[in-house]
Parts: structure tokens; C-alpha cells; sequence
């Protein structure tokens, strides 16, 4: 849900737009100059990287369920002294990098809450002597300090008691008031930034290393110069108050600076040292180094070491003393190729070893790890990842000796072929093979194993048999079939995205006896009616998709390329061909069936038939007929239930008559074999007149009422006057059905003959029949 403001258009702070249904207000990097205006329900809010120069009282008032504000990189140079009263919910507040040349303590007046304050970069050159955070006494990380920054005076602490992470910079700082950053209970995590105050005022940093240093804290000295003796000095106190955690970041140093640290700290308690982004200038000359002793020295970190005159560096050996009470050493990305093996044989108590991102060779790895002699017995974990090492056969025998080695992690190496038989130790449980070129997974690997890591490599088939394994990667190969779980009978963990699988079912995952985490997404499927309905109805209940339903996407068939598998839609045809074209096929069968039947029952195709004449005879044009055209002189139209009459009376009498009349009767005329309808035209147009014998027969009489069209046609096209009705029987004309319009029409139109029932008018009957039944030529 989002919340608006009912903004006043002619203020001149403009409001912030981007507000979501978390209440994130993010106005990022906007070029504002003011505070925007929000949402007064807003949680979070983002004004870094704008050109903000000061902070009204009221810019932040409404504000007050805020627990995040990110004020950095602006320029900010005033803040209102009660800009933050509202603000008592805040935990997370960032004014680093701008313009604040003076901090105020009452900012932090009502801030109650506040756990997290970064103040660095600014220009204040002051802080101190007017207790700053003595209202916020639930901050848990402080971050300050500016190279502007001149002094630190008494009271910055005032009022914490239970700060868990401090930074400080302070490359500038010419006096610092002693125990300034003393704190009732030791800082947890402590990053000290001084750049050159170790060469220039060595005094003052021990001073501020006495004030900080710790058993319990872990002490991080950043961005500094070691190169002499003079510079050493402050690390005195980090011994005497015993540091065990000490991490050394972004430094430069010399072989009389090393010589000199080591010396210093000559019986520190040091547990753990890191040397990150270390630049070491000399040849490594360290021979006094052997007389100093670090007996619980346990670990030691270094990572991205550069040694500027690599060629003419002697050896590490010097420092090999440090190892013999060693349990963790990583030397990562530090140019390190060898290490004698008469050094790993100091490395008796070593667990942990890290040379990532080095130069090893398979050569220089055989010198490392002493020609697999086994002498670190109590290794435990072993990462040559990111070297240079191409024999996966030369590790295995490097490392089968090591009883208790338990993870190797030999990815991002360039092996490319696996051989079919290697010796690894039993104890080995996590091998990562990872993006290694391999394109054939060969018995090589071996049954202990618990996880497996071959992703990002060619592989195309995995047909092994690993009964110990509990998780499995093979993403980002080329497999074209699920794998066959029958091989691993106890994975938990699958992981195949990335490949070219066009398909997997419920037979699939169910050969796989204990699965429960599948990531199978960014494959090539092809949505077939049977995957799709598996995938949306049955592979939620078989596994769960750790990777999300988002990345199953169709690549087939073309009209669903894009879409996601839950989204796809089939139509019935496509599902279901066979049965659906079953049953059109016999939908359709049936129909036709009906249809016939139907015809055949009513006699569809006679009517059709006699519906084509019917439009043949309606279109055929007028046109004159002459006499010697006329065969009759009358078509006698009737039902077949008045034959009778017709027979014994109408046709004696009209043909015996002087002159006769020549009728056409269909029982005596018609042209035996012709078609009925055809006789019917043929015989109406060639009579002169068209005789209806009307009863109530005739009116449900079917061919009676085509014979009644075929004259009605006649008598509008022609404009004569053929039809001549003799009225058997009384009809009344609403008895006569709709069908027969045309004789309603007739009826209404022309005067029609009555047949009499008395014998005294039949001769009037006669003589009006023949008169209109009488050629006008005659």
C-alpha cells in the first residue's frame, strides 16, 4: 500500500516519488536540494548522493515511525538543533561525507533508539569535550573520524557503555586526549584508520591503541606505512594489553619493517593475524625473524599480497617458526607458487589451509605438499582453487595420505580429463570440481564422498554410482537427461539448472529415494502437455524448488518460448490429440449419420431437388406461348382423395363436351421415368389453363400445394389469368394452413366455381366452367 501526502504545491521542497508498499522511500542520487517530502508512515529513507545543504526543524517532523535515514554524500553544512526531536524510533542514521563542520550533541538528544551512526568524512577538526551521545546510549556502532580532524578531546564516549563496533580515521590528528576512547567495557570490533601517524607520531597512536586495545576486541589497522623500527613502536600495546585478533589492511612495508613487527611483538598472545592488500618492498631478508616466538599464533590470513620484487624475493622461510602451533593458513591471491616442503613440515598441527588464486603448478604443488608424504596429519581442509594445477590424478596422490582430510576444493583449475582410477583418502567427504573443463566423469571419484561439486563444466552423461552422496551439483554442463537417482541413493540436494534438459517427470524424481531440494531451472524445456501438467500439479509435493518457479522457463514450443512453466497454457487438442480427434471424428460420423437418416425420413433430398426445379421454373423468364405450343386446354390440379369425382365427372364431361377439352391428369399424362416435379412444370406450361379441384384433401396435400406454386409463378410472371378453381366443398379460409398463402392469395383475388349440390344448377356449373376454361382464339 502506498501512503501520499497532501502536498501544498507552492512549497518548494519537492516530494519524494518513489515510495513503496514497505514503506521505502528511496530518493537517491536526484539532485535535490532539499529534503523531499514524504509519506508520514515511512520506515526507510534514502537522500544520499543529492546536493542537500541543510536540514530544516520541520523537513523531518511527520516522520516519526522512522528507523532508517541515509544521509550521505551530500553537502550538508546545518542541521537544525531539533531537526531529529521526532525522531525516537530511529536506529540507523548516515550523515557521512558532507559538509558538518561542528557536531552537535543535541542532534542526539531524543534519539533513544539509535543503534548504527557513521559521521566519517566530514570537516569538523574538533570532537570532544561536550559529551556528544550521551543520550544514545543504545549505539552500537560508531563510525567517525575525518582528515580535517585535528583533535580528539575527553568525553567523545560519554555516555556508552555497550559500543560493539568503532571506526575511527583520523590520517591528520595531532592530539588526542588520553582515554578519550576508553570504554567501561572493551569495543568488540575496533578499525583504525591513521594512515602515516605510525611513522609521523607513533606516540599518539600508542596512546589511541592503549585506549582501545583489548583480549576481547579484534583490532583492524587500516591504510598505513610500516617501513622502520620507529613505526613498530605503537604495536607494543597491542601486545601488553593482549589482542588475540589482529588484521593488518591496505599497508605498505619493508624487510626492516617486518623484521622490526615481529621483533615487537616477540611473545604476543596473537590467536589470529590477517594481512590483506599487504605490499611488501625487499627481497625478504628476515633472518633475525627465527629468534622471535609466537606460540599461540593458531592462524594467519593473507590475501592479496604483492610482492614488488617478486623475482628477487629469497623465500618465505624465514617465517617458517610461525608455523609450528598453526591450524588455519590462507595465503590468497598473494603471488605465493611454493612452498618448501621442509616448511610443511612445520605444519604438523595445521586444519586449515588456503592457497586460492596463487600460481601452483602441478610441479610447484608436488614441492608444497611434500610429494604426498601425508606430513600435515591433521589437516582437515585443503582449497588449491583458482590455481594452475592440470593433473587431477598428481593430486590425488598428493593428498591420499592425508587420513583426515575431509573437504578439497581443487575448482577453477585446468584438469579437462579425469582419469578412470585415483587414490583418495577415506576420510575425504567434500570435493569441489567445479568449472575444471572436465567433459567425463570417470570411477576417478571417489564413494566416500558425502557432497559433490561439478558444476561448470562440459559434462554430457553421469552414469557413476555414489551411494555416500548427499548433495549433488552438476549445473552448468551439458546434460541432455535427468540423472538417474538409482545411482544415488541417499542425495538430498540436487542441482542441475543451467544445462540443456528438455524435460523431467514424476519417474524422475521419485528414483531418487530421499530428495527433498531440487534446483533444476534455466533449461532448455520443452512444454509438452505432460510436463506442464506435471510441474504445476505434482513437483511441489515431490520436492521443494529451492531456486523458485521464476526460473522454469519454456523454450518450446515456439508460441510459449519466454513464458514461465506455471504460466504456459495448452488448448485440449494439443494435450490430448488422439482422444480429442477421436472424438470430433466420431462426433462428426454421428452427424452425418443423423443427418442421413434424417433426410432420408423426410425426404430431404426430394425436396431439395424439387426446391432447385422450383427456383429453375421461378427464374425462367416470361415469354409469349403460342397456340401450337399449348397441348392442353387445362391441368387438372387435385388430391388423390378426390380422383373420384374427377374421373367419373369432371373429365367425362369436359372431353365429351363440343368442342373437348384436352385436360392433362398426372395419372394418365405424365411421362413415366421423368421426375414428378419435372412432369408438374412441363405439363402447367403447356395447358392453357391450370384447374384446381379445391377440398379439404387438396389443402393437405403436399403435391397439391407445388402445383398451386408452380401456377401462382405463372400467373405473376406471365401477368395471365390461368388459374381456375373449382370449390369442391365448403372451405373456410382460416382452416387453410399457412403454408398455403398462395391459394389464400388466389382466393381472395379471383371468383372461383362452386360444385352444387343440387342437379338442377350443375348445367350453369358447366357451362361457367368450359367458358373459363375456353381459348380466347377458339
Amino acid at each position: 500500500r502506498k501512503s501520499f501526502l497532501s502536498v501544498n504545491f507552492t512549497s518548494q521542497r519537492p516530494p519524494c516519488h518513489q515510495c513503496n508498499q514497505y514503506h521505502f522511500c528511496n530518493c537517491s542520487a536526484e539532485n535535490l536540494l532539499q529534503v523531499p517530502i514524504v509519506p508520514a508512515d515511512v520506515l526507510l529513507l534514502d537522500v544520499s548522493f543529492n546536493q542537500i545543504e541543510l536540514i530544516e526543524e520541520e523537513d523531518l517532523s511527520i516522520c516519526t515511525e522512522m528507523k532508517t535515514l541515509k544521509l550521505q554524500n551530500n553537502n550538508l553544512k546545518w542541521i537544525h538543533e531539533e531537526a531529529f526531536n521526532s525522531q525516537r524510533y530511529l536506529e540507523v542514521l548516515d550523515m557521512s561525507f558532507n559538509r558538518l563542520e561542528h557536531i552537535s550533541p543535541s542532534w542526539f538528544y531524543k534519539l533513544n533508539s539509535l543503534k548504527h551512526l557513521n559521521l566519517l568524512g566530514n570537516l569538523y577538526t574538533t570532537i570532544g569535550s561536550d559529551p556528544l551521545f550521551q543520550f544514545a546510549g543504545n549505539l552500537r556502532t560508531l563510525k567517525f573520524g575525518n582528515p580535517a580532524l585535528k583533535q580528539v578531546r575527553s568525553n567523545v564516549f560519554s555516555g556508552l557503555s555497550c559500543l560493539d563496533e568503532m571506526m575511527f580515521l583520523g590520517s591528520n590528528l595531532s592530539s588526542y586526549k588520553m582515554g578519550s576512547f576508553k570504554m567501561p567495557q572493551p569495543i568488540r570490533t575496533v578499525s583504525l584508520s591513521l594512515y602515516d601517524l605510525f611513522q609521523e607520531s607513533p606516540k599518539l597512536v600508542s596512546k589511541i591503541l592503549q585506549d582501545v586495545s583489548h583480549p576481547e576486541t579484534s583490532l583492524t589497522i587500516r591504510d598505513v606505512l610500516l617501513n622502520t623500527n620507529d613505526s613498530m613502536q605503537p604495536f607494543k600495546e597491542v601486545k601488553h594489553l593482549g589482542i588475540t585478533r589482529l588484521t593488518i589492511h591496505n599497508f605498505s612495508t619493508t624487510d626492516e619493517g617486518v623484521t622490526s613487527l615481529l621483533k615487537v611483538m616477540d611473545g604476543s598472545p596473537l590467536s589470529y593475524l590477517g594481512l590483506e592488500d599487504m605490499t611488501l618492498r625487499g627481497i625478504g631478508r628476515w633472518e633475525k625473524a627465527r629468534k622471535t616466538h609466537y606460540e599461540r599464533l593458531q592462524t594467519i590470513f593473507i590475501q592479496n599480497a604483492k610482492i614488488e620484487e617478486f623475482y628477487s624475493f629469497s623465500s618465505l622461510f624465514p617465517l617458517a617458526f610461525l608455523l609450528l602451533n598453526f591450524q588455519k593458513l590462507s595465503l590468497i591471491n598473494s603471488t605465493f607458487f611454493v612452498l618448501p616442503c621442509v616448511t610443511t613440515f612445520l605444519l604438523i598441527k595445521i586444519q586449515y589451509l588456503d592457497f586460492s588464486q596463487n600460481l601452483l603448478s602441478d610441479l610447484t604443488m608436488r614441492e608444497t605438499l611434500c610429494y604426498g608424504l601425508g606430513i600435515m596429519v591433521h589437516l582437515n581442509t585443503l582449497n588449491v582453487s583458482y590455481n594452475s594445477l592440470k593433473s587431477l590424478q598428481l593430486m590425488s596422490k598428493l593428498v591420499t595420505r592425508l587420513r583426515k582430510l575431509t573437504f578439497l576444493d581443487i575448482s577453477h583449475n585446468d584438469f579437462r580429463r579425469m582419469p578412470q582410477k585415483c587414490d583418495w583418502p577415506e576420510s575425504l567427504r567434500f570435493l569441489n570440481l567445479s568449472a575444471t573443463k572436465l567433459y567425463r566423469a570417470t570411477p576417478c571419484l571417489p564413494v566416500s564422498l558425502t557432497s559433490l561439486d561439478l558444476s561448470e563444466n562440459d559434462l554430457t552423461v553421469f552414469h557413476l554410482s555414489l551411494p555416500n552422496l548427499v548433495e549433488l551439483n552438476l549445473s552448468g554442463n551439458r546434460f541432455l537427461h535427468f540423472p538417474d537417482g538409482g545411482r544415488f541413493p541417499r542425495v538430498n540436494v540436487l542441482l542441475v539448472q543451467r544445462n540443456t534438459l528438455n524435460v523431467f517427470n514424476k519417474s524422475d524424481l521419485m528414483s531418487f529415494k530421499h530428495l527433498q531440494y531440487l534446483e533444476a531451472g534455466l533449461n532448455n524445456f520443452v512444454c509438452s502437455c505432460e510436463f506442464v501438467t506435471f510441474f504445476k500439479g505434482d513437483v511441489d509435493h515431490l520436492v521443494t524448488l529451492r531456486d523458485g518457479h521464476d526460473n522454469y522457463v519454456c523454450d518450446s514450443p515456439f508460441p510459449l518460448r519466454g513464458q514461465t512453466v506455471d504460466s504456459a497454457q495448452l488448448s485440449v487438442f494439443e494435450c490430448h490429440m488422439i482422444p480429442a480427434v477421436s472424438i470430433l471424428c466420431s462426433m462428426i460420423v454421428l452427424a452425418l449419420v443423423l443427418v442421413g437418416v434424417t433426410c432420408h425420413k423426410l425426404h430431404v433430398l426430394w425436396y431439395l431437388k424439387m426446391t432447385a426445379a422450383w427456383l429453375r421454373a421461378k427464374r425462367k423468364p416470361a415469354v409469349h406461348r403460342a397456340r401450337e405450343n399449348l397441348r392442353y386446354d387445362a391441368f387438372v390440379s387435385y388430391s388423390q382423395r378426390d380422383a373420384e369425382w374427377v374421373e367419373e365427372i369432371l373429365v367425362p364431361k369436359l372431353e365429351s363436351a363440343q368442342p373437348p377439352f384436352a385436360l392433362c391428369l398426372h395419372e394418365r399424362d405424365f411421362r413415366p421415368g421423368r421426375w414428378i416435379v419435372d412432369n408438374i412444370i412441363d405439363s402447367i406450361e403447356k395447358s392453357h389453363r391450370t384447374l384446381f379441384v379445391l377440398s379439404q384433401h387438396f389443402v393437405t396435400s403436399e403435391w397439391c400445394r407445388y402445383e398451386l406454386d408452380f401456377s401462382h409463378f405463372r400467373i405473376v410472371d406471365e401477368h395471365n389469368d390461368s388459374a381456375v378453381l373449382i370449390l369442391l366443398e365448403p372451405i373456410a379460409k382460416q382452416t387453410i394452413p399457412k403454408r398455403f398463402c398462395k391459394l389464400r392469395k388466389i382466393m381472395n383475388s379471383k371468383t372461383y366455381l362452386e360444385w352444387p349440390q343440387e342437379e338442377e344448377r350443375r348445367e350453369e356449373f358447366w357451362s361457367n366452367l368450359q367458358a373459363a376454361l375456353k381459348r380466347e382464339d377458339s
